[in-house]
């Protein structure tokens, strides 16, 4: 405990993933907590804006599940995948592993399962209090306060607090304050990709069982478009369509009637068209959702309000990274209070920011080429070798090398930008050496991976000389 856990009140405006997380660290570690939500509680309303129900859960994003100790309740919420399952339009498959240590995998989770949970251990604190239908729409940066309108009532109500965390969001209420202070420079960039998703499903087959392989994430790419499919525990797949909004031969503008809809998947994805059996009825009621990345500077205001989370670095769901992200702001936040705490909130804010940042930078560009690299290069014979090469590295020599995709996912011990320069050297040393032909099958695996790493460790001396000159 540091010298700043005494009974101070703090305020966390957002109760999604984030904000649950951190509401419960927070509690545990002796403060005052206030968790209060826009939206209905959702144990006992069901939402479904259209936002992905089942994500990714990997290493990064479990080491702030095991921070508030809630492991083992989350083990029981995850499907296993290990690897990517590829299909060609030819309906061909091919498994593609995520690493060649068998003991790594990502994990399929319901949004929705895992933000309950998170909200039932936060009802077992009874120095934490969780405040929902409460729509922000002032926040007070020099006094840490925040007022908010009841959603059925319409009263308002302002709350005071020692200091105010924004865990609220893409569309974050906190960051529009300090966005629309005049107090203060605030830096705020937001890019759209060209494509939209949309939301589908493959029920679960007759026998409740499952209509493809269960442990793995399933991916169509196609060029400019795809599909992807995730499992859910009740035996179905969230299946997810990325698409140009327009202005492309296929599209979410073109897609306008039952028979363009079925004659699409029928060209682009054999294969799946027979296990979406509601497939016109979902594509016409699901809603479209945009595909956006947003950065900002700085996340904290006075000493006395900070964000995190998508409010302060959402990012494209390319590498499954968006909500292990957050997990491990918590996870850092923590253990700047750690360090710092004696020294006040500013300070911890001040540190918390220069340590994160920079790594959050990077997954949200890691996040945009892995986009590219899902839908085009992942059905390139190319690519495809590149992988083969790297998971038997991972398989032969697995404390010598991880891929790109490895360091980003399984070696939490790293940050992102770290995973990031080493991967793409990585990425660029071992597509030359295959399309300069000197890495032959009558070289040993060992002697593969000392070129390998040589060629990399080159990568990295040049650009590292660029850079300083």
């Amino acid at each position: 405990m540091t010298k700043m856990s005494k009974q101070e009140h703090i305020l966390i405006i957002g109760a999604g993933l984030c904000g649950s997380l951190l509401a419960l660290r927070m509690a545990q570690r002796g403060y005052k907590v206030t968790l209060i939500e826009r939206r209905p509680d959702l144990r006992e309303v069901h939402q479904d804006a259209g936002r992905s129900i089942n994500l990714a859960l990997s290493d990064r994003g479990l080491k702030g599940i095991k921070l508030v100790g809630l492991e083992d309740r989350v083990r029981e919420l995850c499907i296993p995948m290990n690897g990517r399952m590829l299909h060609d339009k030819e309906s061909n498959t091919l498994f593609s592993p995520y690493s060649g240590r068998t003991d790594e995998f990502i994990n399929s989770i319901s949004r929705t399962d895992l933000n309950i949970m998170l909200l039932n251990a936060a009802d077992e604190y009874d120095t934490l209090q969780v405040l929902f239908n409460q729509s922000c729409s002032d926040v007070d940066l020099k006094n840490a306060t925040a007022t908010f309108v009841d959603y059925h009532t319409k009263e308002e109500q302002t709350i005071a607090a020692d200091i105010i965390l924004g865990t609220d969001g893409a569309g974050s209420a906190v960051r529009k304050s300090m966005y629309m202070s005049r107090d203060f420079l605030f830096s705020f960039s937001q890019d759209y990709l060209g494509h939209g998703y949309k939301e589908l499903t493959f029920p679960p087959a007759e026998d409740g069982g499952y209509r493809t392989e269960k442990n793995a994430l399933h991916i169509w790419p196609r060029g400019r478009d795809m599909i992807i499919a995730l499992p859910n525990l009740d035996g179905s797949f969230t299946v997810t369509l990325f698409i140009d909004y327009e202005d492309a031969p296929d599209s979410f503008a073109s897609l306008n009637s039952p028979e363009a809809i079925t004659e699409y998947f029928t060209r682009q994805f054999p294969d799946a068209v027979p296990m979406m059996p509601d497939l016109v009825k979902d594509y016409e009621e699901n809603p479209v959702g945009p595909l956006g990345t947003i950065k900002c500077h700085p996340w904290n205001a006075f000493g006395k309000v900070c964000i995190m989370g998508d409010a302060a670095h959402a990012i494209v769901p390319f590498y499954g990274q968006g909500m292990n992200a957050s997990f491990e702001d918590v996870v850092v936040f923590d253990e700047t209070l750690d360090k710092f705490g004696d020294q006040g909130w500013e300070k911890v804010f001040k540190e918390f920011e220069k340590t994160r940042k920079p790594d959050t930078d990077a997954i949200a560009d890691l996040a945009v080429d892995n986009f590219h690299e899902m839908k085009e290069h992942t059905a390139h014979p190319m690519f495809q070798e590149k992988r083969k090469l790297e998971t038997a590295f991972e398989k032969e020599f697995p404390e010598e090398y991880y891929s790109k995709y490895s360091l980003v996912t399984f070696k939490e011990e790293i940050g992102y930008r770290e995973a990031m320069i080493r991967g793409r050297a990585q990425n660029k040393a071992i597509l030359n050496l295959l399309d300069d032909g000197v890495l032959p099958g009558t070289l040993s695996r060992k002697q593969q991976l000392e070129a390998v790493l040589k060629a990399t460790n080159d990568i990295l001396h040049d650009d590292a000389v660029l850079q300083n000159l």
